[in-house]
């Protein structure tokens, strides 16, 4: 039977194909705090290090990091654009951050899955999505529209049927492959560089709170740098490869081998290997759906129930955060 979490995954694209292009997008005369926490953090680093590549200066900041201590990310801060990102709109540190900015005269845009929500109210600009009614704990197609529409603001070309075509193609393959990636998996870990970063990590969130199992993420060559030493027989190394480093991440994937390790690869080599030949915008979008998919199927290996994850609440709200 499927579960709610795996079908929400496949029923995303309609909700891209439909999802509406920011009427504005992001300015070049101020720096950019794109903002969140748990899946909007992660997404954040990638939106932000696209805009970078777009001749934009962003970084991407947890929610609370940007309410405490702003000036540590952007030394001018009082100038930024501050770009929050909440499905709900709810979450504590997220909103709290973002008025907090905005009673200090900063502009606040809002990217978010619900346009009546504290976010939405909070911020000047409002770039709604609508998600999957479906959707529970576990972000799937809000992850994805998130991102989707962060990469518009900042000015990156996206092909969406592209990358349509590419998720339902990659997520058939991470289907064909599961068994043999997950048996016996006690430790992943998900490897990226540039923009990719971000979704290794959000791959890694997506597959321990769905699966309960240990995950970490890096950049290719620091994995080198002692975290190497986990890997045994129980590990499985998830690559999303750069074209522009391919040969060095590649002895990275054989160094792990060695060790024992099962390899898959995105866009490289691997025990398991998918092609991925998109420009960076639309290829970051299509390995959403795949890594989703590659969670659901460890906590399936696992006898878990991905709709109801273990200490995990589909909004965090905190008392007391200002």
């Amino acid at each position: 039977m499927t579960s709610i979490v795996e079908q929400t995954i496949h029923d995303q694209y309609a909700y891209w194909l439909k999802a509406p292009a920011p009427r504005e997008t992001a300015r070049s005369d101020a720096p950019i705090a794109v903002i969140g926490c748990g899946t909007s953090y992660n997404l954040a680093l990638t939106v932000a290090a696209m805009m970078c590549e777009q001749g934009l200066t962003a970084v991407g900041v947890p929610g609370n990091e940007w309410l405490k201590r702003p000036q540590n990310y952007v030394p001018d801060w009082r100038k930024a654009v501050v770009v929050g990102l909440s499905r709900s709109g709810e979450s504590t540190e997220t909103v709290a951050a973002v008025r907090q900015s905005r009673a200090a005269g900063l502009k606040v845009v809002g990217i978010t899955c619900e346009v009546d929500s504290s976010l939405a109210h909070a911020a000047d600009q409002v770039i709604y999505a609508e998600t999957d009614a479906a959707e529970g704990i576990v972000m799937t197609t809000s992850a994805s529209l998130m991102l989707l529409n962060g990469l518009r603001y900042g000015h990156v070309n996206v092909d969406v049927a592209a990358a349509v075509n590419a998720g339902r193609q990659l997520a058939a393959e991470i289907d064909r492959h599961a068994a043999e990636l997950v048996r016996g998996i006690r430790h992943v870990v998900y490897l990226a560089g540039g923009a990719a970063y971000g979704i290794a990590i959000e791959g890694g969130l997506k597959l321990q709170e769905m699966s309960q199992v240990f995950t970490q993420a890096y950049h290719p060559l620091e994995y080198r740098h002692g975290p190497i030493s986990l890997v045994d027989d129980g590990t499985l190394a998830v690559m999303l490869y750069s074209t522009d480093s391919l040969d060095e991440e590649s002895q990275v994937a054989r160094d792990i081998q060695r060790h024992g390790a099962r390899v898959l690869g995105f866009g490289g080599p691997g025990d398991v290997s998918l092609p991925l030949a998109l420009t960076s915008g639309t290829r970051l979008l299509a390995l959403l759906p795949p890594l989703q998919l590659l969670g659901e199927r460890m906590a399936l290996s696992r006898s878990l129930d991905t709709s109801a994850p273990r200490h995990l609440t589909k909004v965090v709200r905190l008392p007391d955060v200002a």
